[in-house]
């Protein structure tokens, strides 16, 4: 029993302006979404830890899964026309939010795409952390999009130097598991890597 919607990605509103990007809702199966509350990891720590960081269970874990499969590929390969299946992956995962987070960026050069799947019941809309499809590095006011961070939301860009996105500061749980198809196995592995050093970082200084 499949836990993500592919029919919600080829129905997702798409745009160019300012930049490629596709908003989709119900990008989770209704009948996985208790599950999926009850085995998202136990994660202490801010920001965002690998795959390999965390443990994965249950429908969680096929969440995971799939999300890392060709099928999901294929199916953004054709909504972007672009061919993603060569690039390697990194998913991370991130529970809880710093107010620090959320600043204005584009990704670095070594990603193509990025998605984002929102895994939160209820947001509010004065509470921060909504990501904004944004014009340039310097205005949150200004935007294109301003994407709910609830459950079965998925949000997908292709990195341009000009995908500026962020969000007002948040602090406390925000659940988003991230996706991104990299342009090498190296630089997936640097990422890892530096993520390591960073959540270790985090640990002596409470950062």
């Amino acid at each position: 029993m499949k836990t993500i919607n592919l029919s919600a990605v080829r129905e997702a509103q798409q745009s160019r302006d300012p930049y490629d990007f596709l908003l989709a809702s119900r990008f989770l199966k209704e009948d996985a979404l208790e599950e999926l509350r009850r085995d998202f990891p136990e994660i202490n720590k801010p920001g965002y830890l690998t795959v390999d960081e965390v443990k994965l269970q249950g429908r969680f874990k096929q969440l995971i899964d799939e999300l890392e499969g060709p099928e999901l590929t294929e199916e953004l390969s054709k909504k972007f026309g672009l061919d993603l299946h060569p690039y390697p992956r990194l998913t991370t995962i991130m529970k809880k939010s710093q107010p620090k987070y959320g600043a204005i960026h584009t990704d670095g050069p070594s990603k193509v795409m990025t998605m984002l799947v929102y895994m939160n019941d209820a947001w509010q809309p004065d509470q921060g952390g909504r990501l904004r499809v944004l014009y340039n590095e310097k205005n949150y006011d200004r935007y294109k999009l301003e994407v709910p961070p609830t459950m079965g939301t998925m949000f997908a860009f292709l990195r341009s130097d000009n995908s500026w996105h962020g969000h007002l500061p948040f602090a406390g749980e925000r659940r988003v598991v991230q996706i991104a198809w990299v342009k090498s196995q190296a630089d997936v592995d640097r990422k890892k890597k530096h993520n390591k050093l960073a959540q270790v970082f985090k640990g002596i200084f409470g950062r």
